[in-house]
């Protein structure tokens, strides 16, 4: 058995920028898909489907991505794995097209976190893909910055080894301070996953969400035995309501280790698709109150 859960973002979707939304989901599941169903690992399926988001300009990840103060695109990225907790990210990197790619080649590296030039000379000697910084910003420019605000891409995969991994990719905000490095990349915060538990990702208000350690509380939450056999709601939403409580906005994804994905956001709006092989078809929502009709 496998399963597979992904977003695009805890943010306000515009009406004519949600079928954009819509597909890029549906692309990027089929993508882990079709990794996961050929046998692969989860690991492999959450590059796969990064690489989709990162690709795809509705998505502030990669190509598209939030420009900041300085008119740049500075991108943070990590890729974990939840059997003997490798960890790959990169923060406030430029002029790479696929920043999860290189967070998931430093999953077995000695050091767990690369920044800025150092995670770029990173990928260039792993020959991965660089570009000019330049190019990452699309020729027609932009689109809304309400769109783009807070998101983050986020993917969670439980493969059929029994194995979950998770990873996040963003430009982070709009107009932020040069080198600002947000929840992203940092394990117990915006991201984690264990075997024996589950796996989690979060998007949106970065700075809350990592004081506030959002994705260690749900670890502590799915160690319950009797939360783990309900679901996921359980374990999110309280953490999305410590983060409204202070004026912000975020939503996540969850997956424990049976396989059983969930959601949640307080944000308008939260793109997600979710499949898996008992059911081999994606589900795609643009908020979860859509989800039951």
């Amino acid at each position: 058995m496998w399963s597979l859960i992904l977003h695009g973002g805890a943010k306000e979707i515009d009406p004519d920028e949600e079928e954009a939304h819509r597909n890029g989901c549906i692309r990027a599941i089929e993508a882990g898909r079709a990794v996961l169903a050929g046998g692969g690992t989860a690991v492999n399926a959450v590059e796969a489907a990064g690489r989709v988001l990162e690709a795809d300009p509705t998505f502030n990840a990669g190509y598209g991505a939030a420009l900041n103060s300085d008119g740049e695109v500075e991108m943070c990225a990590a890729v974990m794995e939840g059997k003997e907790f490798n960890v790959g990210a990169v923060a406030v990197i430029k002029g790479v097209w696929h920043p999860i790619s290189v967070a998931r080649a430093m999953l077995h590296e000695e050091p767990m976190l690369l920044a800025s030039d150092g995670a770029r000379r990173f990928a260039a000697d792993k020959g991965l893909e660089l570009c000019d910084p330049a190019d990452l910003i699309p020729p027609q420019g932009k689109a809304s910055t309400k769109s783009r605000a807070r998101d983050t891409i986020g993917i969670v995969a439980l493969d059929q080894y029994g194995d979950l991994a998770v990873g996040t990719s963003t430009g982070g905000l709009e107009g932020c301070a040069p080198g600002r490095v947000g929840d992203s990349p940092q394990p117990g915060c915006g991201y984690y996953a264990d075997n024996q538990l589950g796996a989690v990702a979060f998007s949106g208000d970065g700075e809350h969400i990592a004081r506030k350690v959002l994705a260690a509380r749900v670890m502590q939450a799915l160690s319950s035995a009797q939360t783990a056999a309900a679901g996921a709601e359980e374990v999110l939403e309280p953490s999305l309501r410590e983060v409204e409580a202070i004026s912000g906005e975020a939503g996540g994804i969850v997956l424990t280790s049976a396989g059983m994905s969930s959601w949640a956001h307080n944000s308008r709006d939260f793109a997600v698709a979710f499949m898996t092989s008992e059911d081999n078809n994606p589900h795609v929502f643009m908020r979860k109150k859509d989800e039951g009709k």
